[in-house]
């Protein structure tokens, strides 16, 4: 058995017990420890409650969508290649919808209206309706593409490519898109098609 050393009044008490032979001091934590012990448990329970209790942030689940959601807008926005397939990936994209209709709310609702109805809701408008599914100049989402960079001035239409430039031009077309499905039939009303398009 070890020797009990002789207690000192200016030192801490030794503990009692000893492992292999080596004694411990009697020391309270030092309170910069303690603190950090409290705030690590008020933080936790903030945090729990925060997410468990009250629900108020995304759980795993949405944080992942919400994730996955901005890499395919990333991916969408660095596509040098503007087709079909892209144009409707893009459509179901809210990111791209978003900020086609800030773009459409900028620039195309005094001919077409907000709610893109135009003359199928006020036959004084300017724009044909764009939610339906006839088309006068093709309804294919590269065609609709064409028709807002290039424009037909004789029917009013400006040419928006040099004030647009391609990414708000997809961007627009995809809020148009948004209000359509894909593969739904499209219906030509007598017009030519626009410069550039093919039926």
């Amino acid at each position: 058995m070890t020797p009990t050393p002789p207690v000192n009044p200016t030192e801490d008490p030794i503990r009692r017990h000893s492992y292999d032979g080596i004694q411990e001091y009697d020391k309270r934590l030092p309170n910069w420890w303690l603190y950090t012990l409290y705030a690590t448990i008020v933080f936790w329970v903030g945090y729990w409650g925060y997410y468990e209790w009250i629900r108020a942030g995304p759980d795993g689940a949405r944080a992942v969508e919400a994730e996955l959601a901005r890499i395919e807008t990333t991916r969408l926005a660095s596509a040098v290649k503007v087709d079909d397939a892209s144009l409707w990936q893009m459509s179901r994209n809210p990111a791209f919808v978003g900020a086609g209709k800030a773009t459409f709310d900028t620039n195309c609702v005094a001919c077409h209206l907000p709610s893109l109805r135009g003359k199928g809701e006020n036959p004084t408008a300017i724009g044909p309706d764009l939610t339906d599914t006839a088309w006068i100049h093709g309804g294919r989402p590269t065609e609709v593409f064409s028709l807002i960079e290039k424009g037909i001035l004789a029917k009013g239409m400006p040419t928006w490519g040099p004030v647009l430039g391609t990414r708000k031009i997809t961007e627009t077309v995809a809020y148009i898109l948004s209000k359509h499905r894909e593969g739904e039939p499209v219906r030509l009303e007598g017009a030519a098609p626009a410069p550039g398009t093919s039926d």
